[in-house]
């Protein structure tokens, strides 16, 4: 049976479904936003509401006039758009095509995942605080983790807010070294990725941190609100090509991110260094 014959709902969510599975930077963003997206360009409107005045309040003495509060618009731009397109020769495949693209699916879905998730680690804030590292070892490390914690709180995030480290392996090593990860009771709901928890961060490694030629690693501590992100499997179509004897799939991935609040952001550019011996 050709694949062609098969439906392409079915194939989009099936890849959706994967790319969920897939996501770390994408994961840990706010989602809230995406609704309907039906090209590359499209823009998702994001409202929010200034701050809000606290004052005295005084036993028998009128309150000051209602304040109107002012809003604040920002626009999130859909201007990233991936495809892929693959095609499998019956010659190649005779006995299990099905398994054989369902697998290539899988694939696809892995490698759009890890594009998306390095698009995120791509985005820059003047707003956003950064701290270096230069000579990050199992010591070190901690104190670096520290003052991004302190950067966060004296930003006003609060105490209660889920906050996540994202590292790279190299500085995963690090950690691993320091002996300070600990597990939580859920960690298989935290997905792809998780590592442990420290200082108020769910920590998690992925190997599409943002590398620099010097060695230094460019890692993210941030509330799940800090950066948002939408997408849309756009397309996804099997086919027979003109020329071929065999079954193709080609799909349209669209996506967007934007940081939203960068003082709830801090960039941590770390250079992991050998231990010195003891």
């Amino acid at each position: 049976m050709a694949i062609t014959n098969f439906i392409p709902t079915l194939w989009s969510e099936t890849l959706y479904k994967e790319l969920e599975k897939n996501y770390v930077a994408v994961k840990l963003s706010n989602r809230e936003f995406e609704g309907v997206i039906k090209g590359e360009g499209d823009r998702v409107k994001i409202c929010g509401i200034g701050p809000v005045t606290i004052f005295d309040y005084t036993k028998n003495t009128d309150m000051p006039a209602a304040e109107v509060l002012s809003d604040v618009e920002r626009t999130l731009i859909i201007d990233q758009a991936k495809g892929f397109n693959f095609c499998l020769d019956d010659v190649d495949a005779a006995q299990s095509k099905k398994n054989i693209m369902t697998a290539a699916m899988k694939e696809a879905s892995d490698a759009l995942a890890d594009v998306a998730d390095r698009y995120i680690y791509s985005l820059t804030d003047p707003d956003v605080e950064e701290l270096t590292n230069e000579a990050a070892d199992s010591v070190s490390i901690i104190n670096t983790i520290s003052d991004a914690r302190r950067k966060l709180m004296e930003n006003n995030v609060p105490n209660s807010a889920k906050i996540s480290l994202e590292v790279s392996p190299a500085v995963e090593q690090k950690l691993v070294l320091a002996k300070v990860l600990r597990s939580t009771d859920n960690a298989e709901e935290l997905g792809r990725g998780y590592i442990g928890s420290f200082m108020g961060f769910d920590i998690y490694v992925t190997n599409n941190i943002t590398a620099a030629e010097n060695g230094s690693y460019r890692c993210i501590a941030r509330t799940s609100r800090a950066i948002a992100f939408a997408e849309q499997v756009n397309s996804v179509k099997a086919y027979e090509p003109e020329l071929r004897h065999g079954d193709a799939v080609k799909g349209l991935h669209l996506y967007g991110a934007k940081i939203l609040y960068p003082k709830e952001m801090v960039v941590l550019n770390i250079t992991p260094v050998a231990e010195t011996a003891i």
